[in-house]
């Protein structure tokens, strides 16, 4: 035989539906993220511009610039191996950049901008150069989807491979400096006894 449970105490059940609900508490909010001044980009004076929130050096002019011709994506090494050829600024390891690198150049809401070919402003520091394309080839670039980035509105457009052209922003990565030990003073070893 199957036990019939035992009955509540109804006296209880009713005190507890008596008592007022506890007041829910809101949810703590989340500590506010401070906010990190980002660093203004440097002029290194030899035709490059520095980011030390990145740790990026970019091409102060772009090929649109250098050459007075856009690219299609399959000629854009064509560029980039010029440069490097060259050694702008002392180095050889320039390449086109990707969206997310591209991204750190465009500050909207900036005041001072950066004026294109056909005197169209753009968010971009002003330490880069007038006259410049609005544009450039990016690495998420496929066979099958070519994908330019459009620095006046911070975007990629991706389009199929054909006669697409842009202009192309060279970038390279900032090797960290290496703080300089201090040299060693010369150790002197005993002569060997003869």
């Amino acid at each position: 035989m199957s036990e019939t449970p035992p009955e509540k105490d109804k006296s209880s059940s009713s005190a507890e539906e008596a008592k007022p609900a506890a007041e829910a508490k809101p949810a703590p909010k989340p500590a506010a993220k401070p906010k990190v001044e980002k660093k203004p980009l440097v002029n290194n004076k030899d035709g490059t511009i520095t980011d030390p929130n990145s740790g990026l050096m970019w091409k102060q002019t772009d090929a649109w610039l250098d050459m007075h011709q856009f690219y299609t994506w399959a000629g854009h090494t064509e560029y980039v191996e010029k440069i490097n050829k060259e050694k702008f600024a002392g180095h050889s390891d320039w390449r086109i950049p990707s969206k997310a690198e591209a991204t750190t150049l465009v500050e909207k809401g900036r005041k001072e901008t950066v004026i294109d070919k056909n005197g169209t402003p753009f968010p971009m520091d002003p330490l880069f150069t007038d006259g410049c394309a609005g544009n450039t080839w990016i690495t998420e670039c496929t066979e099958e989807e070519v994908v330019r980035f459009d620095f006046k509105i911070g975007s990629d457009f991706k389009y199929p491979p054909a006669e697409i052209w842009a202009s192309i922003r060279l970038v390279r990565d900032v090797a960290p400096k290496k703080e300089e030990a201090p040299a060693e003073e010369a150790k002197t070893e005993p002569a060997p006894a003869s």
